[in-house]
């Protein structure tokens, strides 16, 4: 694929986000493939950072079975996170930006060091300030939320916005909390964290070799939002969104 190509479909993206303009899948247009939607995807966030946006981490997407079934696709793929896409936890979030959003319940982790090369299980830890319970704001940029593998990830993987709760220093025994997102007080979803990949440390090994063949650092202080635990239901301007994890404080 060109460069043009790239520039020219990055931009379709950015604006479809920008101006909450849903459009029609690319894939069966262009026909790029998952390496040219990594390309897309890091054109589009760098039209972001010359707009001012900073970067505070990486999301991984599909790591749970409820999610891949879902979404009817079968990788775990990663997306990238800018500081305008942060909520203070609380604050009232206008819906209006976004042009069907959906919430699903997370774990983010914070990193204590720089991760430059693909980290073991064993090791993971040694390199995380923390853990907090996350809510996600995932909000396709195509239409009906149908889209390909490819073009989820062009899209950045349909990271929106996301809430961080509060950071707790027990990053140990994550692999079977219990988790609830509720919408006005009433379960929408409940899950496990052991849908993350059997142990949402994972995450953090996974996010630590796709960084690495990126050929990318996540420097000390970088958010992992290491996956939805549940499925995602749609939000609207009526619901006050919450995800509790077993053990750790609600967000």
């Amino acid at each position: 694929m060109s460069t043009l190509d790239i520039h020219a479909i990055s931009t379709a993206l950015d604006n479809a986000a920008r101006f909450q303009e849903e459009i029609d899948p690319l894939t069966p247009v262009h026909g790029f493939n998952l390496d040219d939607a990594y390309l897309i995807q890091r054109a589009s966030i760098a039209l972001r950072h010359a707009r001012g946006e900073l970067p505070v981490g990486i999301k991984l997407g599909f790591t749970s079975r409820a999610k891949m079934i879902q979404m009817g696709v079968d990788s775990l793929i990663w997306g990238l996170l800018t500081d305008a896409m942060l909520y203070e936890e609380g604050a009232v979030v206008d819906l209006s930006g976004f042009i069907h959003p959906r919430a699903e319940p997370e774990v983010c982790f914070l990193t204590k060091r720089d991760i430059d090369r693909p980290l073991t299980l064993l090791e993971a830890s040694s390199y995380l300030e923390g853990v907090a319970p996350a809510i996600e704001i995932i909000d396709s940029r195509y239409r009906n939320f149908k889209f390909t593998l490819e073009d989820v990830v062009a899209d950045n993987c349909s990271s929106a916005g996301l809430v961080v709760g509060a950071l707790s220093s027990n990053i140990t025994d994550l692999a079977n909390l219990g988790v609830a997102l509720r919408f006005n007080g009433k379960p929408m979803q409940i899950g496990s964290t052991g849908a993350i990949l059997g142990d949402p440390l994972r995450s953090v090994v996974q996010a630590s070799r796709l960084a690495a063949r990126a050929e990318m650092v996540l420097p000390a202080g970088s958010l992992i939002m290491a996956g939805a635990a549940t499925g995602c239901p749609s939000i609207d301007r009526r619901h006050a969104c919450q995800c509790r994890n077993q053990f750790l404080r609600a967000c």
